[in-house]
């Protein structure tokens, strides 16, 4: 479920605004913000943020107190600033969901043509080669791959072609990336879970979160276990085959012989899947097992309890995107690394340890 549909009147006219650079409407400068703020029947403050706005994202560019903007690139109605964007999902259920659908929709507003490719990274099995391969039969000026692990991620960061990291592994890696730092977060929700007297605490993520070594959420996690005198193994951070089968059966076993207290899982889906198996067997979420979720999703806040969840402004991540693709239409390297800030949401679904 989208959280970017309903947008403040700033950005409901930035978006407009994108939309007539790229038709080509003006040519060298903008209009205005007095003549902007006539034609769209709303107050200059509201035009000069969605102003500023563009300018962040490198469409417009400022030419003194008084002075109108320039507009920063040629027209992207021109062929030739025009890019074809291929997006690589993690898996075939990302095409139609939340921040993906909504990077799509912003990139085609900016007037670049955005696709998905015709697999996803789990369809190519995370394989190097078969991810190549796709890359070299499909028509595109750039790439955006989502949720990548390190592997498939430096194999786009050694391409001539411009690539993008959504997400993913892509610490420390030479690549345009953007995604939000969990870390604090999650070490916060594993103090919180730890203060209710929770020991027995698993962490349940995909084995790229997890391999070759774990990410900085999950370090952060391991890390504030030791920092409470709990020795961190397997049982907190078990491995598990990716997929439907490979989710369920690590929960079977997970509960056979030392069932945990509380659980840590990522995505919406695993959070939906935890649920249903905790509720076939008879167990309450808090009273039987804590939840927290890693993911940011709206539905959270419609169950009640609230489901505990990491949650971030997607905003920031649109933003710099679009961003990133201006910046490829104007020729303009960008290889820069960005982390927006993530919060924990306690909800209702953590609470002391059964006695």
């Amino acid at each position: 479920m989208s959280q970017l549909k309903i947008l403040s009147i700033p950005e409901q006219i930035a978006a407009h605004l994108r939309g007539e650079i790229a038709s080509g409407r003006w040519g060298g400068n903008m209009p205005g913000r007095t003549e902007l703020a006539k034609q769209f029947e709303v107050g200059i403050t509201s035009v000069e943020a969605a102003l500023r706005l563009l300018e962040r994202e490198g469409l417009l560019a400022p030419q003194g107190v008084g002075r109108v903007r320039r507009i920063a690139t040629a027209t992207l109605s021109n062929d030739k600033r025009r890019l074809r964007i291929a997006i690589l999902t993690y898996e075939p259920s990302t095409l139609n969901e939340g921040i993906v659908s909504d990077v799509v929709h912003a990139l085609r507003q900016a007037g670049h043509d955005a696709f998905f490719a015709r697999a996803s990274l789990l369809e190519l099995g995370m394989n190097v080669k078969r991810v190549s391969r796709l890359v070299d039969k499909t028509e595109a000026d750039a790439w955006i791959v989502c949720s990548a692990p390190r592997e498939i991620t430096e194999w786009f960061s050694s391409q001539a072609r411009p690539a993008f990291a959504l997400f993913g592994r892509r610490r420390g890696v030479p690549i345009a990336s953007v995604g939000p730092d969990k870390s604090s977060a999650v070490a916060e929700a594993t103090r919180r879970l730890l203060g209710y007297g929770h020991q027995k605490i698993v962490c349940l993520v995909r084995p790229d979160r997890r391999l070759p070594m774990p990410g900085a959420p999950e370090r952060a996690f391991l890390a504030e276990l030791t920092a409470h005198g709990i020795t961190p193994g397997p049982y907190h951070l078990p491995d598990w085959d990716d997929g439907i089968e490979g989710f369920q059966s690590r929960l079977e076993s997970l509960f056979q012989v030392t069932p945990p207290t509380a659980l840590i899982v990522d995505e919406l889906m695993m959070v939906v899947a935890t649920l249903q198996f905790l509720a076939r067997k008879r167990l309450l979420v808090p009273g039987d097992v804590s939840l927290v979720s890693t993911d940011s999703d709206s539905a959270y806040k419609w169950c009640r309890p609230m489901i505990a969840h990491v949650s971030w402004d997607h905003l920031p991540i649109l933003r710099r995107t679009v961003g990133w693709a201006s910046n490829i239409a104007r020729e303009k390297k960008d290889r820069r690394e960005t982390h927006t800030r993530a919060e924990f949401v306690v909800g209702g679904t953590i609470g002391p340890v059964k006695r």
